[in-house]
Parts: C-alpha cells; sequence; structure tokens
C-alpha cells in the first residue's frame, strides 16, 4: 500500500512540474511505457495471496485510473493552450490584396449528363427529376416487379428500415412513374439522376447515374424507338453511321424488350465507336408493359409507349478512354485536370461535343 502511495505522489509531482505537452508525454511513457512502473506494479499482484491480492489489485486500479485522468487533462490543456495560441496569432487581413481565381473543372458525369440532355431536349424530350430516396411502390410494384424479383433482395437494394417500404431508389424508373402519375398523357421525358445497388467493382459501385426516356402517346411502337436511339447514338459519340443490333431479353416493366449493342472496332489500342465487327451492349429498352400503365391510370386501348435506361458513367468511359469507374468517386484533383472540362464550354449539339 505504501509503495502505491508513494507512486501516486511521486507522478503527481511530476505531472504539476510539466510544462509543455513534450514533458508531459514522457511522464505518460513513464507510467505506462512497456516497462512504466505501474506496468511494474501489475506483475507484483500474482506473487500475493487472498485479501491482500484483491486489496493491492484495487488500490492499483486506482491508481492507474487516476494518474491516467490527470495525464489526459495535462494534454487536452496544452493542445488547447496551443490551438489558441494559433488562433490568436494566425490572424487573416481581409485587407490585403485577394488570390488569384483557379478555374475548376466540370466532372465527365456533369458534362455527359449536359451533353445527353442536349441531344435529347432538340427532339422534344423534356427533363424529369424526382427523390433518391423513393418507395418501395413506385420503384418495384408500379413497374410490374413481382415481391420475389431478384432485384428486390437485399443484396442488390438498400433498404431504410425493417418493414423495406423505404429504399434508395435502384433505377431512376420511378421518375417515369411520378411523372405519370401526376398528369396525362403524352409524355416524353428523361429522367437523368443518381442511382444506388449493393455492387462495387471496377465496372459497378454503389452509388452510378442513369438517364431513362419515356415516350407515351398514341400510336408510338419499336420503330420510334429505334429512329430515337440511332439518332442519340450517333450525336453522342459524334459519328455519322451507327451499327446498332437489338438483342431480345426480359424487364419487368417492357414487354417486349431488348439490350441495344453497337458496333465498334479496336484502333491502336482504342475502341472506336460505329462499325466494326465486334459488339458492345449499351442499354436496355422496350414497350412499356401495359401493367405499367394500367397501375398508372392510362388507358392501354389508347396509349402505348417506349421506354429506355442508359448507364451515363458507362458512356462516358466509352466516350473519353476511363477505364476504372471507381475513379469517377475518388476526388483525386488531378484525375479530374485530366479528364475535367472546361466550365464555360456548356455542351451544344449545333457544334458537336468534342473537345
Amino acid at each position: 500500500m505504501d509503495e502505491i502511495l508513494h507512486l501516486e505522489k511521486e507522478f503527481k509531482s511530476k505531472i504539476d512540474q510539466s510544462d509543455n505537452l513534450h514533458k508531459i508525454e514522457q511522464v505518460k511513457s513513464e507510467a505506462f511505457g512497456k516497462n512504466g512502473k505501474i506496468g511494474e506494479l501489475f506483475k507484483k499482484i500474482t506473487t500475493l495471496q487472498g485479501e491482500e491480492r484483491k486489496n493491492f489489485a484495487s488500490n492499483l486500479n486506482k491508481l492507474k485510473d487516476n494518474i491516467n485522468n490527470l495525464i489526459n487533462s495535462k494534454i487536452n490543456h496544452f493542445e488547447q493552450t496551443e490551438i489558441n495560441k494559433k488562433l490568436s496569432e494566425e490572424r487573416i487581413d481581409v485587407t490585403l490584396p485577394g488570390r488569384p481565381i483557379t478555374f475548376g473543372k466540370i466532372h465527365p458525369v456533369t458534362q455527359v449528363i449536359d451533353e445527353v440532355t442536349a441531344i435529347f431536349g432538340e427532339i422534344g424530350f423534356s427533363v424529369a427529376e424526382g427523390p433518391d430516396v423513393e418507395n418501395e411502390y413506385n420503384n418495384f410494384t408500379a413497374l410490374n416487379t413481382p415481391p420475389h424479383h431478384p432485384a428486390r433482395d437485399m443484396h442488390d437494394t438498400f433498404y431504410l428500415g425493417q418493414n423495406k417500404e423505404i429504399l434508395l431508389r435502384t433505377h431512376t424508373s420511378p421518375v417515369q412513374i411520378r411523372t405519370m402519375l401526376s398528369g396525362k398523357p403524352p409524355f416524353k421525358i428523361i429522367a437523368p439522376g443518381r442511382t444506388y445497388r449493393c455492387d462495387s467493382d471496377q465496372t459497378h459501385t454503389p452509388m452510378f447515374h442513369q438517364v431513362e426516356g419515356l415516350h407515351i402517346d398514341k400510336n408510338v411502337n419499336m420503330g420510334h424507338l429505334k429512329g430515337v436511339l440511332d439518332y442519340f447514338i450517333r450525336k453522342f459519340f459524334e459519328v455519322d453511321k451507327i451499327k446498332m443490333r437489338f438483342r431480345p431479353s426480359h424487364f419487368p416493366f417492357t414487354e417486349p424488350s431488348a439490350e441495344v449493342d453497337i458496333g465498334y472496332e479496336l484502333k491502336d489500342g482504342k475502341i472506336v465507336i460505329g462499325e466494326g465487327d465486334k459488339w458492345l451492349e449499351i442499354l436496355g429498352c422496350g414497350m412499356v408493359h401495359p401493367n405499367v400503365l394500367k397501375n398508372c391510370k392510362i388507358n392501354t386501348s389508347m396509349y402505348q409507349g417506349y421506354a429506355f435506361g442508359i448507364g451515363i458513367d458507362r458512356l462516358a468511359m466509352l466516350k473519353y478512354g476511363i477505364n476504372d469507374l471507381r475513379s469517377f468517386f475518388e476526388t483525386d484533383v488531378r484525375w479530374l485536370e485530366h479528364y475535367g472540362f472546361d466550365p464555360l464550354d456548356i455542351p451544344a449539339n449545333y457544334r458537336g461535343f468534342s473537345r
């Protein structure tokens, strides 16, 4: 017991005499370091028996806590003093001349969204938006996605709550539902925005960007869909001709459904879009399923239409030669300096988009 009291008195004296952060750190090391005095006392517990051992351990723990609190309090005091000193000395003279303006760069995703909007805007599509946090009905049920569909699984969807009624939208299709429920046909919209799924690798991220299109009117058919996509792809990739094919597919919200591939070839290690003997999948599309129209209170005997969905990040990768999707979101200024765009160079279809 005398040994513990002596050690407590010794360290309290050293803590009181410490007048800077370096000295208090030395005291802490002397007390609790690898060969610290308090640590050495703990080894003595194994040599004691019965009530003596119990009392010694209890008093030693009190000593450890007491000295540790005193040291931490002293460290906090020195750190706060240092902060206050800097605040008082490092004042900013607001009368000095300003720093030179450094222009930032537009992110490739933002640039591509502007390009896509400009292209579709010229053929009559307006932009519609919706919330990132959606309800289950708009995201799945209204889009004819059955309860057992894999897309509803927790591994794909970020649910917010136990009942799975609120979630982060997995696509921008809920914007189509909101648009149709809030008005009357015809509709001709695109819906660009952020979407979320539980996935992460070189070509997938938990948050990514999509643009989806919807055209509902009388006598709309697959021919109109093909014409719109042909026009968009030629304008976006700035090519005169595009080799395109539609492959049968399945989406709950379209019938018939198709995946769209475009032709390309490799030249000097780069992908050249347009012609070639290779195929690249670029988007999904189809005629809007009658059940979706019925869920939105639209008369299916009078109206029909098509819908399509395109990954904006993937478009940016293809057009601007970016090989890793994860780099889009790493906030690397050097990467943005290389791939970014002049903020004053606003995309316009009439003059082309190439830099």
